[in-house]
């Protein structure tokens, strides 16, 4: 079906309203499969998700009514996902039990509210790799533990290398792969089993499990500990300029349709924390403070890969679990950085 026969198809029958709101959605619809290359296998396929994706429009149009900060719409590579498809793409499952698990190991920093500066960013330090693409695979737990260990290591050897995860995938027999995992079991996994993180050159990721590969002789950065950051945002905040940037998991609902601004979600409780991410800075625009986040679906989502996020109410449980490595200052050998 070509598009503008599709754009027929689905118009066609409905009153002139209905009709020119729905022509209006099919263009979108036709703007968002050019922009992220989409194809269906069938017309009904394509019919299908195009149903998901208007109701997705109708959603967008009540988040944007409800945040005058942020964008919803039709620039998102998910846009033609119903909710429970996009639910199921978010791995992360944290029990209560884990969570009171993770509190008892918070370590408070010695910090004063006045010190903070106003916006802090890693990406202007050189702390930060490129957005990378998970792509189909679940991983979002070993990207947000790899871009935590890579800003660890700038700050404690001095170059910014890029990591693999898919060792993580392949190789951490705590988590589950592409089925999820935890930033912080990761941490202790590679610190109990002596383990280090190889290039990403030399362990690409391929989206999907499969037998560890990794090699001895070609891991070059290790960790000799890790810690877990308390639920208060200033907390927060002091450890993201001391520890470089952080692995934090949030309930990513909102996160589906965004495509700018700052989210201020009237609705993403804790409860659904289902995500993993990496908080690299923290700003101000207008009267919202927020943070700034890595995300891992590539650059074509969000904002070129980020997503910003307001500050100071704990929205979606972001500061529920938030964590740093501490990468050996030993680890690295001199001749990744000539």
């Amino acid at each position: 079906m070509t598009r503008s026969s599709f754009s027929l198809a689905v118009v066609a029958g409905l009153t002139t309203a209905e009709g020119s709101n729905t022509l209006l959605i099919s263009q979108r619809f036709e703007e968002f499969k050019q922009k992220f290359g989409k194809s269906y296998e069938s017309e009904k396929e394509e019919l299908k998700r195009f149903k998901f994706f208007s109701d997705n429009m109708v959603k967008a149009e009540d988040m944007n009514q409800k945040e005058s900060s942020a964008n919803y719409g039709h620039l998102s590579p998910f846009a033609d996902l119903n909710s429970a498809e996009f639910s199921n793409m978010n791995t992360l499952r944290i029990t209560p039990n884990q969570l009171k698990k993770y509190r008892e190991k918070t370590v408070l920093l010695a910090t004063n509210v006045h010190d903070a500066p106003d916006s802090f960013d890693w990406r202007d330090k050189g702390a930060v790799t490129e957005v990378k693409n998970q792509a189909q695979c679940g991983s979002c737990w070993a990207f947000a533990t790899v871009a935590n260990v890579e800003g660890q290591n700038y700050l404690q050897n001095g170059k910014l290398i890029s990591l693999s995860e898919q060792e993580l995938v392949d190789c951490d027999e705590q988590d589950e792969g592409c089925n999820g995992g935890l930033p912080s079991r990761a941490f202790e996994e590679m610190i109990d089993e002596g383990a280090g993180f190889e290039l990403e050159s030399a362990y690409p990721y391929e989206g999907k499990s499969k037998s560890c590969r990794a090699e001895k002789s070609k891991e070059l950065v290790y960790l000799s500990s890790w810690t877990a950051v308390s639920t208060d945002e200033t907390q927060i905040a002091a450890a993201l300029m001391k520890y470089g940037p952080l692995a934090i998991a949030l309930n990513a609902s909102p996160m589906q349709l965004y495509m700018g601004g700052v989210s201020d979600p009237w609705y993403c409780p804790e409860s659904g924390i289902d995500h993993a991410v990496t908080l690299v800075g923290f700003g101000k625009e207008g009267s919202k403070n927020f943070w700034t986040i890595k995300n891992s679906w590539s650059s074509g989502w969000g904002e070129q890969g980020y997503y910003r996020l307001i500050r100071g109410k704990g929205a979606c449980g972001m500061n529920q679990m938030v964590a740093s490595a501490v990468v050996s200052k030993s680890s690295v050998k001199k001749e990744v950085f000539v």
